[in-house]
C-alpha cells in the first residue's frame, strides 16, 4: 500500500464513477463505498441511472453515474460536486464535468476520445478538453489499452476483456484514497462467485490500476489520501442500498410480530429489488409472490393479511394509482397491510429511474370514499430499516393499511449501516381476539380505547365472521346501507387512525431562538440538515423541523411550525406538504422552496435560497 510518508488525512471526499450504461459504473461505485464502509467511514451514495432501457452505446442520454461521498464523520448527501470524477468516455466527460469541483481532478479513459466518440458525443472539435474549458486537472490515462495488455494471456473474448474497464477506475481510485485491495477482492470474489474466472480477472485488472496510480503519482497532485474514521460506534457494518433496508426491516418485523412474511408485487422501477431481495429469504418463511399486474399484487397481500400474515406489496407512483381499488379494501376491512411506495418522477411514465415526493396527496386521499390511512417517510437509505419495521408495527397493532414513502434517492442510494439488534427494538402486539370473545365475537368489536378492532384468525374455532368491501353494521359485522351506521363507521375509521401514537417531531439547530425555521419530510433531511448546518456555521440562527410520520401528525406540529419568525417548507415537489401542513395547522403561511428536477436537493442552492428568505 501507500508510503505512509505520502499519505495526506482528510475528513471526507466526493467521488463520481461514470461512463456509458454498460460501463459497470454502478458496480465501481459500489465497490469503492462498500470498502471505505468496511474500514469504518461514513458514506451516502447516489446511483444516478439513465431512464433510456438501452441507449445507444456513446450517447450523451446513454451515460450512468454512480457518486459516493466518504467522510471520516457523518454525511449526510452524497455531495453537490465531486473531487475526483471517473469520465470512461467522451459522453460521460460532456455531461459530467459539471458536477466535479474546481479544484477537483477528471480521470478519462483517452481510447474512447476517438474521432466517433467525439461525434456521439456531439462535440464539435477534437479537443473536448478545450471545448468544455476544463480547467481541473486532468488524468489521462489509455484505460482500454491497459486492460487489453492486462488480460492479453487471459483467453478471454475481446468483449468480455472490456467489461473489465471499470475495474482499472475502481484499483486507480483506490491507490488514490489508499484503499486496500483485500477488501475489493473479496468483494468481487463474492460478487462473481460461479464465475471464478470472471473473477480472478477483474481483480488482476483492479491491480493493475492501484499499480498505474502508484508507478505515475508523481504526476497526480492528490496521491495519496486517507479518510480515517472519527466518530464510529462499535459494531459490525455494511454498505446497504434502501431498497435492502426496506427489506430487511420488513423480515425483522415479522420476526418480531412471530408472523409469516407475505410479499405480493408486480415488478416496476424502483421498487422491484425489494421483490428481489425478499425472494432470496425463503429460509426465514418470507413468501413472496410476482403477481400478473398491481391490483392483483396488492390483493393477493390483502388475502395473506386476511390469513394471519404480515402482508406487504410494493410498487412506485403509477402503481399506487392501479392497487387503490384493492387499497380500499384493506381500508373498510381494517386488515394489516403495508405498501411500499418508491417514488418516481411522474406524471404517467415519467423519469422512471429519477427521484422526487410527487406522491404526497396521492398517499393521503388518492382513494375513494373516507379512507383514511397512516403514512410515513423515510429519510434515508439505511433510516429505511426502521421506517419499514415501524410500518409494519403500526399496521398490526392498529389493523390497518399502511403507506411507507421512500423515494428513488434513498431506494437506490446506500449508506454504512449498523447492523441492528433485534431485541432493542419494540415488540409487535397484535390485537388478537381473546377467550372471552369466543361465540360472541363481531369483526367490528373494538378496543375501547384505541378504536382497534380485534383480529380473528380464519380457522379458530367460535370466531366466524365475514369481511369485505360493502358497508358493514358496527355491531354485528352484517352487510348494512343504513346511513347513521355508515357515518358511525367513518368515523371510527378515522378516529383510529388519528389516535395513533407517533413521536414528537424534532428540532434540530437554533432550537431556542431560529430567526427560520425549515421544514421537510422524508428523503431530504440530509440535504435540509446540511444546509442547516452551513448556515449555522456562518452564524445564521436556523433550525430544522423534519417529519418522518405524515398521518397522523405528530402532537407537536403546531407548535413547532408556530414558533418561529419564519418558516419554509422544502419539498421535491410543487407545494404538496406545504398544502396538507395549511389544511392541518390554523393560520400558517409558510415560504416555499420547490424543485421537480428529478434529482437531490444541491445544498448550496438551499443555502442562497434560505438566506435570502431570512434576509427579506
Amino acid at each position: 500500500m501507500a508510503n505512509d510518508m505520502m499519505v495526506k488525512e482528510l475528513d471526507e471526499v466526493v467521488v463520481r464513477f461514470s461512463g456509458d450504461s454498460g460501463d459497470g459504473m454502478q458496480l465501481a461505485g459500489n465497490i469503492f463505498s462498500t470498502v471505505s464502509a468496511t474500514v469504518g467511514n461514513d458514506i451516502s451514495t447516489f446511483p444516478d441511472y439513465p431512464a433510456d432501457i438501452r441507449a445507444p452505446q456513446g450517447s450523451l442520454t446513454g451515460v450512468s453515474g454512480f457518486q459516493v461521498h466518504v467522510g471520516a464523520r457523518k454525511v449526510y448527501t452524497p455531495g453537490d460536486q465531486c473531487d475526483v470524477l471517473i469520465a470512461m468516455n467522451a459522453a460521460a466527460l460532456k455531461t459530467q464535468y459539471k458536477f466535479t469541483k474546481p479544484n477537483g481532478c477528471i480521470i478519462i479513459d483517452t481510447d474512447a476520445f476517438k474521432k466517433a466518440d467525439l461525434e456521439k458525443a456531439a462535440f464539435a472539435t477534437d479537443s473536448p478538453i478545450e471545448e468544455l474549458g476544463i480547467k481541473q486537472e486532468v488524468i489521462a490515462a489509455s484505460i482500454t489499452q491497459m486492460v487489453k495488455d492486462c488480460l492479453a494471456d487471459t483467453g478471454m473474448d475481446n468483449k468480455s476483456i472490456l467489461k473489465c474497464r471499470n475495474m482499472f477506475a475502481v484499483g486507480l481510485v483506490c491507490w488514490l484514497f489508499d484503499r486496500d485491495l483485500k477488501l475489493a477482492e473479496d468483494f468481487i470474489r463474492e460478487k462473481f462467485a460461479k464465475k471464478p474466472e470472471v473473477a480472478e480477472a477483474n481483480i488482476k485488472v483492479i491491480h493493475a490500476g492501484w499499480d498505474y496510480g502508484h508507478n505515475t503519482h508523481a504526476s497526480i497532485s492528490h496521491a495519496t489520501c486517507r479518510i480515517e474514521s472519527k466518530e464510529k460506534v462499535p459494531g459490525r457494518y455494511m454498505d446497504i442500498t434502501g431498497n435492502k433496508a426496506t427489506a430487511y426491516g420488513f423480515i425483522a418485523a415479522a420476526e418480531k410480530a412471530g408472523l409469516k412474511l407475505f410479499l405480493g408485487s408486480y415488478p416496476i422501477t424502483p421498487a422491484t429489488d425489494v421483490l428481489h431481495e425478499l425472494s432470496k429469504h425463503k429460509s426465514l418463511g418470507v413468501i413472496t409472490v410476482q403477481c400478473e399486474d398491481e391490483i392483483s399484487g396488492c390483493s393477493t397481500a390483502i388475502g395473506a393479511a386476511f390469513a394471519g400474515a404480515l402482508a406487504v406489496t410494493s410498487t412506485s407512483g403509477p402503481g399506487i394509482c392501479l392497487k387503490s381499488e384493492a387499497i380500499n379494501l384493506a381500508v373498510i376491512t381494517e386488515l394489516p397491510l403495508v405498501i411500499l411506495d418508491v417514488q418516481r418522477g411522474g406524471p404517467s411514465t415519467g423519469l422512471p429511474t429519477k427521484s422526487e415526493q410527487t406522491d404526497l396527496l396521492q398517499a393521503l386521499f388518492g382513494r375513494n370514499g373516507e379512507s383514511p390511512m397512516p403514512v410515513i417517510a423515510a429519510t434515508s437509505p439505511t433510516q429505511c430499516f426502521d421506517a419499514a419495521f415501524m410500518a409494519c408495527k403500526i399496521a398490526l397493532e392498529h389493523m390497518t393499511p399502511v403507506i411507507l414513502l421512500t423515494d428513488g434517492y434513498v431506494a437506490n442510494g446506500s449508506g454504512a449501516w449498523r447492523l441492528p439488534k433485534l431485541y432493542e427494538y419494540p415488540a409487535i402486539n397484535p390485537p388478537y381476539v381473546t377467550p372471552a370473545m369466543k361465540g360472541c365475537y363481531s369483526p367490528y368489536h373494538r378496543n375501547a380505547k384505541t378504536g382497534v378492532r380485534y383480529w380473528a384468525i380464519p380457522g379458530q374455532e367460535g370466531y366466524m365472521h365475514i369481511l369485505g368491501g360493502l358497508e358493514k353494521d358496527s355491531w354485528t359485522g352484517a352487510i348494512s346501507t343504513d346511513p347513521e351506521n355508515h357515518n358511525l363507521m367513518c368515523h371510527l375509521r378515522a378516529e383510529k387512525v388519528a389516535k395513533i401514537p407517533v413521536p414528537n417531531v424534532e428540532v434540530q439547530g437554533c432550537v431556542d431562538d431560529a430567526d427560520l425555521l425549515i421544514v421537510g419530510f422524508g428523503s431530504t433531511y440530509g440535504h435540509l440538515y446540511s444546509a442547516m448546518d452551513e448556515m449555522i456555521k456562518a452564524g445564521q440562527k436556523v433550525a430544522l423541523a423534519h417529519f418522518s410520520y405524515l398521518n397522523p401528525l405528530p402532537k407537536n406540529t403546531a407548535e413547532v411550525l408556530k414558533k418561529y419568525p419564519k418558516v419554509v417548507v422544502a419539498e421535491q415537489n410543487l407545494g404538496q406538504f406545504a398544502a396538507y401542513l395549511r389544511m392541518k395547522v390554523d393560520n400558517f403561511t409558510p415560504y416555499q422552496y420547490n424543485q421537480v428536477k428529478g434529482q437531490p436537493f444541491v445544498v448550496a442552492e438551499l443555502v442562497a435560497a434560505f438566506t435570502e428568505i431570512l434576509n427579506k
